[in-house]
């Protein structure tokens, strides 16, 4: 019996490493299903193939963009006859808010044999989470472009957008661990943000926006941080929770380009207080639909990067429920 079915893609930068491991531990194990893919124009006729096996979980072996575009598939596709299996996520991406999100941290391959061990219980209804997703498409005037919308669960614009394009050019060709990677963005994001220094090799500056939101107007200016997300452990600290048919299933946060707002928020988050009251320079809110705009309006969701042209939007909605295998008990 087929317990797992495993979608790798063998280019993402993890797997350069990682993947032999996985084929090893895929060969010791006949009930996983492996099945690679170097482009993500195959991941439909993947998920059509995996879909013939009936697994019981499937699991997502790649980078951030692999994730994005198996979740869009998955959501679009309709591979599977009515609702699809749970999808686990192996912490192999270069950030892994995701994985991190559904509990999968450490090891791949060790993650790997948690979500067998669970694949071969008889139940699991404990740990099994829906989780919404970011539908991001683009309108000109007010309508639509006609595109498929792309799915993810994490967006950064603004300053965090120049932060993460910084990370992704200037320190990740370094070679370094990314943990050490992402030390040294925090600290190029300190001393541009807080401290005002402009240099070259330092983060680009936001240019500004414009963010709507359906009855809660909008929120103009530059931003030093502006992230939407569906992930439930993104916003350390805030106590906005879920969202509901009132409040709306998509999280904003939006930080203003001022070194005191920042600090209040990364305060307020250490001691578990965003979110809970009014901050002056921090916009936390829940919608249906956010819409951004700007003559720079980029955004990078799940670390594939969008912009939008003078004059139209990026337009977020929320997507119907899908299931998730969460590791964490």
């Amino acid at each position: 019996m087929i317990r797992i079915a495993l979608l790798s893609n063998p280019r993402s930068t993890g797997n350069r490493a990682l993947l032999p491991r996985v084929r090893s531990f895929c060969a010791h194990h006949p009930e996983i299903f492996h099945y690679e893919v170097e482009r993500v124009d195959q991941i439909d006729a993947a998920l059509r193939t995996i879909a013939r096996v009936e697994p019981r979980v499937l699991v997502i072996n790649g980078g951030d963009g692999t994730v994005q575009a198996t979740l869009t598939e998955l959501y679009h596709g309709g591979q599977f006859e009515g609702t699809p299996p749970p999808v686990a996520v192996l912490p192999n991406g270069k950030t892994n808010l995701i994985a991190l999100d559904l509990g999968a941290t450490g090891d791949p391959i060790e993650a790997l044999q948690r979500v067998l061990d669970l694949a071969r219980g008889d139940d699991l209804s404990d740990h099994i989470v829906t989780r919404e997703l970011i539908a991001l498409t683009h309108e000109i005037d007010g309508v639509s472009d006609g595109l498929k919308p792309v799915l993810g669960m994490f967006l950064g614009g603004a300053g965090l957008t120049e932060v993460l394009l910084y990370c992704r050019h200037k320190i990740y060709p370094l070679g370094l661990p990314n943990w050490l990677s992402h030390a040294i963005t925090g600290f190029a994001l300190m001393a541009s943000v807080i401290f005002g220094i402009r240099a070259a090799f330092l983060p680009n500056k936001p240019a500004p926006v414009t963010v709507s939101l359906i009855r809660q107007g909008d929120i103009k200016g530059s931003f030093s941080v502006l992230i939407v997300t569906t992930l439930k452990k993104l916003l350390v600290g805030s106590r906005m929770g879920g969202g509901t048919a009132h409040t709306g299933a998509l999280q904003l946060m939006a930080i203003d380009q001022n070194p005191i707002a920042l600090i209040r928020a990364l305060v307020a988050g250490l001691f578990g207080k965003l979110g809970s009251g009014i901050m002056h320079g921090v916009h936390i809110r829940r919608g249906d639909e956010i819409r951004i705009e700007g003559d720079r309006s980029s955004v990078i969701l799940d670390g594939e990067i969008f912009q939008a042209a003078l004059g139209s939007s990026i337009v977020l909605r929320p997507t119907n429920p899908l299931p998730f295998l969460r590791l964490a008990a």
